[in-house]
C-alpha cells in the first residue's frame, strides 16, 4: 500500500532576489514523500513549488491537495489528469514523487550522459535586480563564471541606466562573443514599450521575455509582430492548462519564443505538449526553473538533459539559496552538471 506525507520548508536566499515585480527575500516550498508500506524505507519525493505573483494557484491550494493526496493514495496516476491540472505546482509534484519512487528514491529520474557526469546542460547567468553598481559587479560576476549567455532583469531601475550597463557589455563583448536576454517580467506598457525594444535592438539583444503584463494579448500581439527584438512569451503560458487554450495563444499572439517552467505549466508533460506545438509553429523555447530547491530544479534539469537541447536554458538558480538542499548539482563554466559521485543530503525532508 502506497503511504504519503509532505512538508512545507522556507529556503533564504543569499541576497534579495530583485524583479520588476518586487524583490523575494524568502521562498516556501513544499515537498511530497511517498513510500510502500513494505518498503518504508524508500521514499519517492516531489516539490511543488508555486510562484506568488506568478502562479494561478495559491499556498492554501497546494496544502489542501497535498492533505486529500496523502489521505487517500489511491487515485493519484488518475488525478494527475483530473482536479491537479489546476494546481499545477501539485500535478508535477506528483509526477516527480511516483518517478522517484519508481527509480528507488535515488533521485536518478531520467539516467543519461547528464546523470552519468559526462555531459552539462547550457545554461544562461542570471543578473538580477539591483542597483546600478551592484548590478554592473553581478553581470562581471556571471562573465567571470564562464557564463557566455547572460540574461538580465530589466524594468525596475531607469531605462537609461539599463541600457547604459548593457551598452558597457556590448563595448566589451560582441553578439557573437556574449548572448543578451533581458527579462522584463510585464514592466512594460503598450505605450512606453517600443522605444525600449528599439534600444535593446540596438544592442544586440537576443530576446526579451515578456514585455507586457500577461493577459494583454491584443496588445502582446502587435509587439510581436513589430518588435525589433524577438519576443519570449513566460508569464502569458500559466494558468492555460489545456491544449485549446495553448494553441490559440500561439496561433493567435505569435511569439517567436516560448520560456517553459514546468512547475508552473503542470509537469513534465505539460511542459512537452507546449514544446510539441511550439516546434509544429515554428516558434523556439527552453526550459527555465522557477526557483525550486534542488529536489525540484534536479527533477527538471534531468528531463531537460533528454531533449537535445543546445541553446541556454534558464537553469541556474539553485546557488541562489544559502540552504539549499545539499545535491549533486553544479554550475560550471555555463553549464549545468550533475556529479554522481556527490552524495545527496536529505535530513531537512526527514519527520
Amino acid at each position: 500500500m502506497l503511504c504519503a506525507d509532505w512538508k512545507e520548508i522556507t529556503l533564504t536566499p543569499r541576497f534579495p532576489l530583485g524583479t520588476s515585480k518586487g524583490v523575494i527575500n524568502t521562498r516556501a516550498v513544499w515537498y511530497l514523500i511517498a513510500w510502500d508500506d513494505q518498503r518504508p524505507e524508500v521514499k519517492g519525493i516531489g516539490e511543488a513549488a508555486l510562484f506568488p505573483g506568478h502562479s494561478k494557484e495559491f499556498p492554501a491550494d497546494v496544502r489542501t491537495k497535498l492533505l486529500e493526496l496523502c489521505a487517500d493514495t489511491s487515485n493519484w496516476q488518475q488525478r494527475v489528469h483530473a482536479d491537479l491540472v489546476a494546481v499545477p505546482s501539485v500535478r508535477f509534484a506528483v509526477e516527480q514523487c511516483l518517478k522517484d519512487l519508481a527509480a528507488s528514491g535515488s533521485k536518478v529520474l531520467f539516467p543519461s550522459e547528464f546523470t552519468l557526469g559526462r555531459m552539462g546542460i547550457p545554461i544562461n547567468g542570471l543578473v538580477w535586480m539591483g542597483d546600478k553598481a551592484t548590478m554592473r559587479e553581478r553581470i562581471q560576476a556571471q562573465i567571470e563564471a564562464g557564463n557566455r549567455c547572460v540574461k538580465m532583469k530589466i524594468g525596475a531601475l531607469r531605462t537609461d541606466d539599463e541600457m547604459e550597463l548593457l551598452a558597457e557589455v556590448r563595448r566589451s563583448f560582441s553578439a557573437r562573443e556574449l548572448t543578451l536576454r533581458v527579462d522584463a517580467n510585464g514592466a512594460f506598457t503598450h505605450a512606453n514599450v517600443m522605444p525600449v525594444l528599439e534600444r535593446l535592438a540596438k544592442l544586440g539583444v537576443e530576446s526579451i521575455e515578456q514585455p507586457l503584463a500577461p493577459g494583454l494579448y491584443e496588445s502582446m500581439t502587435e509587439v510581436c509582430a513589430n518588435s525589433p527584438v524577438p519576443i519570449a512569451l513566460d508569464e502569458d503560458l500559466i494558468g492555460l492548462n489545456f491544449t485549446a487554450a495553448k494553441a490559440d495563444l500561439l496561433d493567435n499572439v505569435k511569439p517567436q519564443f516560448i520560456v517553459i517552467k514546468p512547475s508552473l505549466v503542470g509537469g513534465w508533460a505539460a511542459a512537452q505538449e507546449w514544446i510539441d506545438l511550439a516546434l509544429a509553429r515554428g516558434i523556439g523555447w527552453w526550459i527555465t526553473s522557477a526557483l525550486e530547491s534542488s529536489i525540484g530544479l534536479n527533477a527538471i534539469a534531468q528531463w531537460t538533459a533528454t531533449l537535445g537541447v543546445n541553446v541556454p536554458q534558464g537553469l541556474g538558480t539553485g546557488q541562489v539559496y544559502a540552504d539549499n538542499i545539499p545535491s549533486p548539482l553544479a554550475v560550471e563554466q555555463g553549464r549545468l552538471r550533475y556529479l554522481p559521485e556527490t552524495a545527496w543530503d536529505l535530513q531537512r525532508l526527514e519527520p
